[in-house]
């Protein structure tokens, strides 16, 4: 009993001690996630800049009478590249990854009915008008393959460099080395180990800065050939002996392209209704004093890389596949994923420079420019050869875009699980106190009384002069005094 009575304040203090560290735990728990009123849902499709309507198979003009097995051949081979992509990257574009199911349905299907090919394009893809922000339609333009003359060694006939890319060329992100480089952006050469400047511009280059290198490909005859080839990124070259170069778009200078049709435009030289490439040409032709500084007005410069591929063969797109005449386009590639099928349609001046031929085809994404840009925005591979480019050559003009998206990422089922806001209480206010009864039932005052005098205006009362605060006093903390502990002892 004694002893008990002797353990009972060891028993208390034990207790005082341990309950605040009990409290401490209670309240260092995290509380529990507040849950939101709304679950988190995946947004409809969002293209840069771009407005879109969902449309229906019937709404789109000349759809049924398209020959819808040569799309689907053009898109079956942007589906090996995109099938070949084993671990791609998350793709922060509009269809992201979504082709990837259209694709796996098309690996097996042979399809050679008009039909056929035309159920599987709306069994797997909805259709979308897209343009840009305020604008009805998109725009188009043409583009080839130039079939020139040339030689592997410099003479007084071929004495116009076609170059390979330089070594000191440097894109920021990216090896010197890679087998390739984005078509857009600033680019450097390297001056000793560290130190970046802005690579050598068109005239710098057309004067020789980088001649005697190595860097030569093939010469060619004129310097109209290599800007057309470079406007064009691809180019067979006829050599001498029979055989032929084919060359492709490996990296540029770094500098914007700069269209010489539009300076042209804007001299007043060639009017805007007649512009083409066969106008250029023959204007550079005429003017071979004036051609030299027209050149030079587009400071960007491209560089090629040789391609092994034969005569046969038709040129290789950004997305590593070989193009379809009619049926390959360049768009903007940060935008869009390589694949997607566009239909565009609307009226082209095939037959002559002054016709309207009715163009209604279904397009596949394959290619890209740096001049390409917007979300309507094509550039249609027209084949290869001097007739290819007289054709492509004229067109500049306004078309209709629908935009084929994988029924997986159908915009109008994700749009119905959206979740609209509240009603403004202003508009059901607005009805029950109508703005103008207010006025109506306040009362008049009469002609004669007397007005209060009015208050300051804001601009008197910020002219006085306003007392400042008292400086805070420098109060120093107290030192906390040394506790003593006290030692109790118990006798036993």
């Amino acid at each position: 009993m004694i002893l008990a009575l002797l353990l009972l304040p060891l028993a208390a203090t034990a207790a005082r001690k341990a309950r605040p560290l009990a409290a401490r735990t209670v309240h260092s728990q995290a509380p529990a996630p507040r849950v939101l009123p709304y679950p988190t849902l995946e947004w409809p499709i969002v293209v840069n800049g771009a407005q879109y309507a969902p449309l229906g198979w019937g709404d789109i003009a000349g759809w049924a009478s398209d020959d819808h097995v040569q799309a689907y051949k053009a898109f079956r081979v942007s589906c090996a590249s995109i099938a070949a992509q084993r671990n791609p990257p998350e793709d922060s574009k509009a269809l992201g990854a979504s082709l990837r199911e259209p694709c796996r349905a098309a690996k097996t299907r042979e399809i050679t009915e008009d039909a056929e090919a035309r159920a599987f394009f709306e069994e797997n893809f909805l259709p979308l008008q897209i343009s840009r922000l305020g604008e009805d339609a998109g725009f188009v333009t043409g583009y080839y393959e130039p079939i020139l003359d040339g030689s592997r060694t410099q003479t007084d006939v071929y004495n116009v460099p076609i170059y390979r890319r330089p070594s000191n060329l440097f894109v920021r992100g990216f090896k010197q080395d890679a087998p390739s480089l984005p078509n857009k952006g600033q680019v450097f050469r390297k001056i000793g180990r560290r130190k970046l400047v802005p690579y050598y511009d068109r005239g710098e280059i057309e004067d020789g800065v980088i001649a005697g290198r190595g860097l030569e490909i093939c010469w060619l005859k004129d310097p109209t050939d290599l800007l057309f080839a470079q406007i064009q990124g691809s180019a067979r070259i006829r050599l001498q002996d029979g055989l032929t170069i084919r060359i492709n778009y490996d990296a540029h200078n770094g500098y914007p392209y700069t269209a010489v049709g539009r300076i042209l435009i804007d001299r007043g030289i060639i009017p805007k209704e007649q512009m083409s490439m066969q106008k250029i040409r023959e204007w550079i032709e005429q003017n071979p004093d004036g051609a030299k500084e027209l050149r030079r007005q587009n400071r960007a410069y491209v560089f090629f890389h040789e391609v092994q591929l034969s005569d046969k063969d038709e040129a290789v797109g950004a997305q590593g596949v070989p193009l379809t005449p009619g049926r390959s386009i360049a768009v903007d590639n940060s935008l869009h994923v390589y694949g997607t099928p566009f239909f565009i349609e609307g009226q082209l001046p095939i037959d002559s420079v002054q016709s309207k031929t009715p163009f209604r085809r279904l397009m596949v994404a394959q290619d890209t420019g740096s001049a390409i840009t917007g979300p309507a925005r094509a550039d249609i591979y027209y084949g290869a050869g001097s007739e290819a480019g007289r054709i492509s050559g004229r067109f500049r003009h306004n078309m209709r875009f629908v935009m084929l998206v994988p029924r997986s990422l159908d915009p109008v089922a994700r749009g119905r699980k959206m979740p609209l806001p509240d009603p403004r209480p202003s508009e059901k206010i607005a009805r029950l106190f109508p703005p103008g009864d207010l006025a109506k039932d306040k009362p008049k005052e009469p002609a004669d009384a007397a007005k209060p005098a009015s208050a300051p205006t804001p601009v008197a009362q910020a002219t006085e002069k306003v007392p400042l605060p008292e400086a805070r006093p420098v109060i120093e903390p107290e030192r906390a005094r040394p506790r003593r502990r006290r030692f109790y002892r118990y006798r036993q």
